[in-house]
């Protein structure tokens, strides 16, 4: 336990935002190395290792957290690259998202490492850009990991099973008219055929919803048109905002809005999906025998990038993620250890 308390303390003193995570990629890497870790991978500022045992012919445990963190808000009262620990509480910028998560799932890993017979290899990956979905991140090595079965996505959840994720897809989209004087009846007010769309987004409910999440919502967020009051706008620009539940994928729903709208429709990205584990995922029942409780989570994680099933569960609390003076309990590191050894030894031995 106090190797890796004192791995986040070093963690949480190297500034890491965000597609600057070169120095915490390198403190990962030889913490790794030195923990008797023979083969460390890395590219960009991801980095990766496998159980000693690895076999190709068994299937792959993805154990993934991220390291990148937002820049610290004004409303810190305490230097937020200096690790402070007061009355049981870590405190420090990354302490609780994600860096509890990055050290236990590390615990767990290296506990596993020279284990032999194992039914699941294991891949830790600890990863850049996760608060920005950036390119450059999970994403981006995972044709290098090769096969993987499932995935726990360390996140602060309080050691909660998060079973899914809402999935995010921004629409840009422009009802198109034709300009005209508006003191007298000439052209086509591209405003009133966007107020049909925008109705449409307001009030269809599609036929499929999720028993954790409801029905797809969206939400239209930004509306621009018109250049001076007496010309009819010939063009009307809007914005959607669309959360994605499990059993729709983002091209379904964008499939389904060109089909029902008359503007143009442009997604931003597709990339952002929904992701579920059914509940019965011997994983899922391995911390439901451990007294943690199912839930859909309301916030965005890399699992939005992972096209395997995946299981969001970490120490610490996301309601203080991004906060000021944010911490991380050293009970809840403690715990989150313990649970995720449980877990993997129910699952895999």
């Amino acid at each position: 336990m106090k190797r890796y308390i004192e791995l986040l303390e070093r963690l949480i003193g190297t500034p890491s935002y965000s597609r600057q995570e070169e120095q915490t990629a390198e403190l990962l890497a030889g913490f790794l190395s030195r923990a008797g870790v023979r083969e460390v991978h890395r590219s960009g500022n991801n980095v990766w290792a496998y159980n000693r045992e690895f076999d190709p012919q068994r299937p792959t445990i993805l154990l993934n957290s991220h390291h990148d963190t937002v820049k610290p808000n004004s409303g810190w009262s305490r230097d937020p690259f200096i690790p402070t620990i007061e009355e049981g509480r870590l405190y420090g910028l990354g302490s609780n998202d994600a860096g509890g998560s990055v050290v236990s799932l590390t615990a767990a890993f290296l506990h596993f490492y020279e284990a032999r017979g194992m039914k699941y290899n294991l891949c830790l990956a600890l990863t850049a850009e996760e608060e920005v979905s950036g390119q450059n991140g999970i994403e981006s090595i995972l044709p290098q990991l090769g096969e993987l079965d499932f995935a726990i996505v360390g996140e602060p959840t309080g050691m909660e099973l998060a079973i899914a994720e809402r999935g995010l897809m921004v629409l840009d989209c422009v009802a198109r008219g034709r300009a005209g004087h508006a003191a007298r009846d000439e052209g086509e007010n591209a405003i009133y055929k966007a107020i049909r769309d925008i109705e449409w987004f307001r009030t269809y409910r599609f036929p499929r919803e999720s028993a954790l999440f409801g029905g797809v919502k969206m939400s239209v967020t930004i509306v621009s048109a018109g250049t001076q009051h007496n010309v009819v706008p010939a063009e009307c620009r809007f914005t959607v905002d669309i959360r994605i539940p499990d059993g729709y994928t983002n091209e379904e729903v964008l499939a389904i809005v060109r089909e029902h709208v008359e503007s143009e429709v442009s997604a931003r990205s597709t990339r952002l999906r929904p992701s579920y584990i059914d509940p019965s995922h011997p994983i899922v029942t391995a911390g439901r025998a451990l007294g943690r409780h199912t839930y859909g989570s309301p916030t965005m994680s890399d699992q939005a990038l992972l096209p395997i099933p995946s299981l969001k569960m970490g120490p610490g609390d996301s309601a203080r993620s991004h906060s000021a003076d944010e911490f991380i309990g050293l009970d809840e590191i403690r715990t989150g250890i313990e649970q995720y050894i449980a877990m993997l030894t129910a699952v895999c031995l």
